[in-house]
């Protein structure tokens, strides 16, 4: 069996690949999986037999690429794609906390808080990632120091929440990864955040 070409991978998805051993290329198949976060995405399948552009969650394509895309019913993913699926490792978890001024936390954020330590928990040896932001209000220099006082004080107070983690990083980022790009010496409260990554 000749192993075929994937190519053209874009957004963020699942795709399973299944060699169904029957020597035959048209027994193996491509299947594109919704990801749990709703995004999708598409695979361009090139074989022997043509080309084949994948682009709707559930659906399928001979490896060979002598196949139009087409539903696949989800027992027969579940048949065939099972095990994988069951032991593919979790998405890693995203938050962002946004701050008023300094470093006081909008309410909204403060609330967040909990959510992150219960998430958290439902890792095994869990990293956590912590990174400070501001706007371009100020220097380069204090706004570096600010973004490292602001991720912290947030892992700080994850910590007496009672957050357990295998790994924490905690990090600054200043104003050189603005969320909103904006001039120079310009309030956003969009940018006054620390992003949380849990893995």
């Amino acid at each position: 069996m000749r192993l075929n070409q994937l190519k053209g991978f874009t957004g963020s998805f699942l795709l399973f690949v299944a060699v169904l051993l029957q020597g035959c290329a048209s027994n193996s198949y491509v299947v594109l999986l919704e990801n749990p976060n709703g995004h999708t995405g598409a695979v361009q399948v090139k074989g022997e037999q043509g080309e084949q552009l994948i682009n709707i969650a559930g659906y399928g394509a001979a490896l060979d690429g002598s196949e139009v895309p087409a539903p696949v019913d989800a027992d027969q993913i579940q048949e065939d794609f099972g095990e994988a699926m069951a032991a593919r490792p979790k998405i890693p978890k995203h938050y962002l906390l946004y701050f008023q001024v300094d470093t006081m936390l909008t309410e909204a954020s403060e609330m967040l808080l909990p959510e992150i330590i219960a998430e958290a928990k439902k890792w095994p040896a869990v990293d956590i990632s912590v990174v400070g932001h501001t706007d371009t209000l100020g220097s380069a220099a204090i706004n570096e120091e600010l973004a490292l006082v602001r991720a912290n004080l947030v892992a700080e107070w994850l910590k007496q929440k009672g957050l357990e983690y295998h790994a924490l990083t905690v990090e600054s980022h200043g104003e050189r990864n603005l969320l909103v790009m904006t001039p120079d010496e310009t309030l956003e409260p969009r940018n006054r955040r620390v992003e949380i990554s849990i893995r």
